[in-house]
């Protein structure tokens, strides 16, 4: 599990075939002592496992391994050597849980259809899958690139130009989140682009509540 509080921006070295998937090399500041074999790191919001490790300058580089069904349900297929991503520890016992709830296990992508930039908060737009859309619920919490966020009112809108669409979902189904400037300054966030895909996890509680509610109707 984690919270969704992002603890280090890590940079791609190495991208390798690896079966139908792909094992990736990332560079990252956490000490090498502090990294065991067969740890949890969460990247860009998808738990993956340290398979091999390594120092690399003061820190570590580690590398993982991945499916090709989690490249394609993620935006890891995308990824490539010298792009920076999102990472986090797993947590442990008696850690303060200063996010909300994460797996690790990703949803789905959802695109930035919208960035506007304020003087003290810029607020970006997604556009999410549309199976995800009844699962986000205002001033609810979502995992997006591995960082916890607050849901603004879903649909909202917050400019009156035209929105670029790519199609990734219909047009309307969106929701925005704020961010402060600390969160770009410590996380991949300042580099995102409308059209950029990010990789999306829907609160864990909304998931299981929906699967209860499906079973009950269905019954």
């Amino acid at each position: 599990m984690f919270t969704g509080i992002i603890t280090d921006v890590g940079t791609i070295t190495r991208c390798e075939a690896f079966g139908d998937g792909a094992r990736l090399t990332i560079a990252s500041a956490y000490p090498v002592e502090s990294i065991a074999i067969g740890a949890s790191i969460a990247c860009s919001g998808c738990c993956l496992t340290v398979t091999t490790l390594e120092p690399h300058g003061t820190g570590s580089a580690f590398s993982v391994d991945v499916s090709g069904e989690t490249m394609d349900k993620t935006t890891i297929g995308s990824w490539k050597t010298g792009d920076r991503i999102n990472l986090e520890r797993s947590l442990k016992a008696g850690d303060e849980l200063g996010g909300h709830l994460v797996s690790g296990h990703v949803d789905g992508r959802a695109e930035i259809v919208e960035r506007v930039d304020g003087e003290e908060m810029t607020t970006f737009r997604f556009a999410p899958p549309p199976q995800l859309m009844p699962l986000l619920a205002h001033k609810g919490s979502v995992a997006l690139d591995g960082t916890s966020l607050t849901v603004n009112d879903p649909t909202d809108t917050i400019a009156t130009a035209p929105i670029p669409h790519s199609g990734l979902n219909e047009p309307g189904e969106t929701f925005t989140v704020a961010m402060i400037p600390h969160t770009l300054a410590v996380t991949t966030w300042a580099d995102r682009r409308p059209g950029d895909l990010v990789n999306i996890e829907v609160d864990t509680i909304a998931r299981y509540v929906a699967r209860l509610v499906g079973a009950r109707i269905a019954g």
